[in-house]
C-alpha cells in the first residue's frame, strides 16, 4: 500500500482541513489502497510549496499566488484541487484609532509581513476606497502570529492576513473591540485562498493515485460539512483546548468556502485563476499574467463522490 504524505496549509488542525481528517478517521483512504500522512512544515525549511518542490511530499495545500510565483520560475507543480472558493483573510482595525472604512488606513499604521502580494492587497484595498496607499505605514509583523492579541501588543493600528474563520478560535479578546473586513467584501479580486497540489511526474506516473486520493478528499470534506458535531468531536480530539463552540462556529464559516454548485475541488481557472494573475502581474508580483495557464487542472476530479 503507497504512503501519501500530505502537507497541510496551517497547524494541526485546523477547521479548514476538516475533509482530510475526515476521510482518514473513517478510512475512506485505506479503503482506496492509500496509507495517507497528515503533516504541517517545518518554517525553518520553507513553505508548504518549498517541501513539495524538493519532493519531500506528494501532496500539499498552498495559496495559489505562490503557486503561480513558482511556476513562473519553472517548477513543475499543478493544482489538482481548490479547498477554497473564496478569499479567507481580513484586515483587522482597532475601533479605538478612529478607522472606519479601509481609505482611512492612509496615515495610519498596519501590520503585517511585507511580501509583494501582501504590499499589494493592502495598497489595493485602500486604493479600491479612495484612499492613499502610499500613506500607510507598514509595521513589520515578523513571524508572529496574526491575532487580535497580537494587533494590541504590535502598537499598529490595523492588521493584514488573519482569517474570518480561524480569528473566532484564536481570540481572546473582545470582538466589539476591532472593525473586521474579509478582504473579498472590500475590493479584493477573487481567488482561490487554498488549493492542493502536487508536482506533474505524480499525474503522469500514476494518474488512477491521484483521481482515488482527491475522490476520498472529496468524500471527506462533504461529509465533515454535513457531520459538523461528529466533524468537531473528531477535532476537539486533537484541539481540545478550543472551546466547542467555537470549533463548532469556526467550522461552520469555513465549510461555507469548500464548495462550488454543491461541487468540492473545482478550480475555476477562467473566474479566479485568469483575473487573479492579471491582478498580481498589475502590482509587480508576477512578470507574465498568463502564467496561470497550465497551473491548474480538474482533470482528476472526475471520480470524485459528491
Amino acid at each position: 500500500m503507497p504512503v501519501l504524505s500530505v502537507m497541510l496549509d496551517y497547524i494541526y488542525p485546523w477547521p479548514n482541513a476538516a475533509g482530510f481528517y475526515t476521510a482518514l478517521d473513517r478510512g475512506w483512504y485505506r479503503s482506496l489502497g492509500l496509507d495517507v500522512d497528515l503533516r504541517v512544515h517545518s518554517y525553518d525549511r520553507g513553505d508548504t510549496l518549498a517541501h513539495l518542490s524538493r519532493g519531500e511530499v506528494d501532496f500539499g495545500v498552498f495559496p495559489p499566488n505562490r503557486l503561480l510565483v513558482r511556476r513562473e520560475a519553472h517548477e513543475p507543480i499543478v493544482g489538482v484541487a481548490a479547498v477554497n472558493q473564496t478569499g479567507l483573510e481580513t484586515i483587522q482595525a482597532l475601533k479605538a484609532s478612529g478607522i472606519e472604512r479601509p481609505r482611512d488606513l492612509a496615515g495610519r499604521r498596519i501590520t503585517y509581513a511585507p511580501t509583494p502580494r501582501g504590499r499589494a492587497m493592502v495598497s489595493h484595498v485602500v486604493a479600491h476606497d479612495g484612499g492613499d496607499p502610499t500613506a500607510v505605514e507598514l509595521v513589520d509583523s515578523g513571524h508572529n502570529e496574526l491575532t487580535s492579541e497580537y494587533l494590541l501588543e504590535s502598537g499598529a493600528d490595523a492588521m493584514f492576513g488573519g482569517y474570518w474563520c480561524w480569528d473566532l478560535l484564536s481570540q481572546s479578546v473582545r470582538a466589539d473591540e476591532f472593525i473586521t473586513w474579509r478582504v473579498s467584501e472590500i475590493g479584493a479580486p477573487p481567488y482561490h485562498s487554498y488549493i492542493l497540489g502536487t508536482q506533474e511526474r505524480n499525474l503522469e506516473r500514476n494518474p488512477e493515485l491521484v483521481r482515488n486520493f482527491l475522490a476520498a478528499t472529496a468524500r471527506g470534506f462533504h461529509a465533515a460539512a454535513k457531520d459538523q458535531e461528529e466533524t468537531v468531536a473528531l477535532l476537539r480530539r486533537a484541539l481540545p483546548y478550543h472551546p466547542f463552540w467555537k470549533l463548532q462556529r469556526s467550522l461552520e464559516l469555513v465549510s461555507t468556502t469548500w464548495f462550488y454548485k454543491g461541487e468540492w475541488g473545482q478550480q475555476r481557472a477562467d473566474e479566479f485563476m485568469a483575473p487573479y494573475a492579471d491582478w498580481l502581474a498589475s502590482w509587480g508580483v508576477l512578470s507574465d499574467s498568463g502564467i496561470w495557464q497550465g497551473a491548474t487542472t480538474n482533470e482528476f476530479l472526475e471520480a470524485c463522490e459528491q
